[in-house]
């Protein structure tokens, strides 16, 4: 039973329960202090199954996105759930790290391995169908013994629509078609989900380029650096050398 109805099924039993008590104090106030901790009890279990069932209806595998760092000689593995039939979109890049490269590794609920890269920098891959359980997405850096790499993936699922049909129904007196507002919406949600997608790779694409040109930055003013110390050293060498060049050490007797 709903919340609603087991609120309901309370108050027609207090009011039986007053009924049949009637003037008789004693049995009156026992059933007064009995009934509101059963009905308490009875609503509070309602609410729960309410709030189970409507978590179970709706709990569906979500799109997301991690950016992590991966040490070396190291590999990370994540577990991504799916349903049956579905389609799952996998996209990572190599944003941080000498040699922006990283081997990359799927497996499938059954253990079957599916996708197989070495040292690439970034991939898109899709697995439809899927099957029902948790995917295995593993990122290897054991390859690299000294640096670190910055990684971004992102997991998409184009599942079919919802059935909206089970949330509204329409009725029989309206003159606008549930139908094309559910059309409607559907696409809105479709363009809505590409936009933020295509943003969340445009992110990727802009802290990738902006590592490459922070590491070009460094490395041009260590060797400019460097370069100044080699000019300068080489100048005091030259002013030497021109100096002792123009030095009478010839002993004069007078």
């Amino acid at each position: 039973r709903g919340p609603m109805t087991a609120a309901a099924s309370c108050a027609e039993e207090k009011s039986f329960a007053e009924v049949e008590a009637g003037d008789g104090t004693g049995l009156e106030m026992a059933v007064g202090a009995a009934l509101p901790a059963a009905c308490g009890t009875r609503l509070l279990l309602a609410l729960l199954a309410y709030s189970s069932a409507i978590s179970a209806t709706f709990s569906q595998p979500s799109d997301s996105e991690f950016t992590f760092v991966l040490p070396p000689g190291r590999e990370e593995c994540f577990y991504q759930s799916a349903d049956h039939n579905n389609s799952m979109e996998l996209e990572y890049q190599v944003i941080g790290g000498a040699g922006m490269d990283v081997d990359f590794n799927v497996f499938g609920p059954n253990g079957r391995h599916l996708i197989s890269e070495s040292r690439k920098s970034d991939g898109v891959h899709t697995i439809e169908p899927t099957m029902n359980g948790d995917y295995k997405i593993c990122f290897d850096n054991s390859f690299s013994t000294i640096s670190e790499k910055l990684i971004f993936f992102e997991v998409i699922f184009d599942d079919a629509q919802e059935d909206w049909s089970e949330i509204v129904q329409p009725e029989e007196l309206l003159d606008i078609k549930i139908d094309d507002i559910k059309e409607a919406i559907a696409n809105m949600n479709n363009k809505l989900s590409k936009s933020v997608q295509i943003q969340a790779i445009l992110r990727a694409f802009e802290a990738r380029d902006r590592n490459l040109q922070e590491g070009n930055l460094g490395r041009v003013n260590f060797w400019s650096a460097v370069n100044l110390g080699v000019m300068l050293v080489v100048s005091f060498v030259q002013v030497y050398m021109l100096k002792s060049l123009f030095d009478d050490r010839r002993k004069v007797q007078t």
